[in-house]
């Protein structure tokens, strides 16, 4: 495996701003020869990125033959779109290194967890928009997102939404009312949202759950395909579930939730395919 830290600083960014790949070696005796690759954004609340949601998650994706890498993307101050740039720029990275790093250009996913999800979520519905190809200096397509994997994801700034996240996201203009609705991420569903896998738990209180389920909503009504696993037991911040990521060892530990990276592997097999 070759692991390598680029810098992803824009303006506006914070100093840490940085993407950490893991790519896979490539051998002749195996038939893959370009891998997808899943970039990781971990939640934090725009306040930090969490590494309970990095490079653990990483790892899971890189054990199953994928390419990956995490997104240490700028939190507060840094406001709304800064971080959406940097993960746009990753793409752009990504997609010139491609032949040489055998990445399939075509099945780059990003996964986001939380704040992070809200991150991801909002750089899927925008990144068509001319300000971001402006912004990179690059083609649109250069920035496409082949898929969207969200979970627990922060989406909504109206009744459920998690405040100190979108304080952070929009610093002074928090209480901007058409701010709060461009970062309301139910109203802003569009045909460029690329299809979708997206969990969370039913005991979440953190980020309840109506924010998944908006998203949900929105994505029908759009006829954006869609996979949605909601479990029932779990506190916010799961990660994997397991003692791999748990803060203390023994919370945070709940095996009837483990299951959603295995559905999340299979759904990233059907990239590019009908079944």
């Amino acid at each position: 495996m070759f692991t390598k830290t680029i810098d992803l600083r824009v303006e506006g960014s914070q100093e840490y701003a940085s993407m950490d790949v893991y790519i896979l070696d490539r051998y002749d005796v195996i038939a893959m020869q370009e891998r997808p690759l899943v970039i990781v954004c971990p939640g934090g609340g725009y306040e930090y990125t969490s590494p309970r949601e990095g490079e653990m998650i990483a790892l899971q994706f890189a054990a199953k033959g994928y390419h990956a890498a995490v997104v240490h993307y700028s939190c507060a101050p840094s406001v709304f779109p800064t971080a959406n740039y940097e993960l746009g720029k990753a793409f752009i990275y990504l997609r010139k290194q491609a032949a040489k790093w055998h990445i399939d250009p075509d099945k780059i996913v990003p996964i986001g967890f939380s704040a992070g999800g809200h991150m991801v979520a909002s750089y899927c519905m925008f990144w068509k928009k001319e300000y971001m190809a402006a912004a990179l200096d690059c083609d649109s397509e250069e920035l496409r997102p082949n898929g969207m994997m969200l979970g627990y994801p922060v989406i909504t700034s109206g009744e459920y939404a998690h405040r100190g996240s979108i304080q952070n996201l929009l610093g002074e203009k928090c209480e901007d009312e058409e701010m709060l609705h461009l970062v309301s991420l139910e109203y802003q569903v569009n045909e460029d949202v690329p299809r979708t896998f997206l969990w969370g738990t039913y005991e979440d209180r953190s980020v309840p759950v109506q924010n998944s389920l908006y998203l949900l909503n929105a994505l029908v009504a759009k006829g954006i395909p869609v996979e949605y696993h909601l479990y029932e037991k779990g506190e916010h911040g799961l990660s994997l579930g397991n003692k791999t990521t748990s803060h203390d060892g023994v919370n945070q530990i709940v095996p009837s939730m483990q299951s959603w990276i295995d559905r999340a592997l299979d759904w990233m097999d059907r990239i590019g395919s009908t079944s």
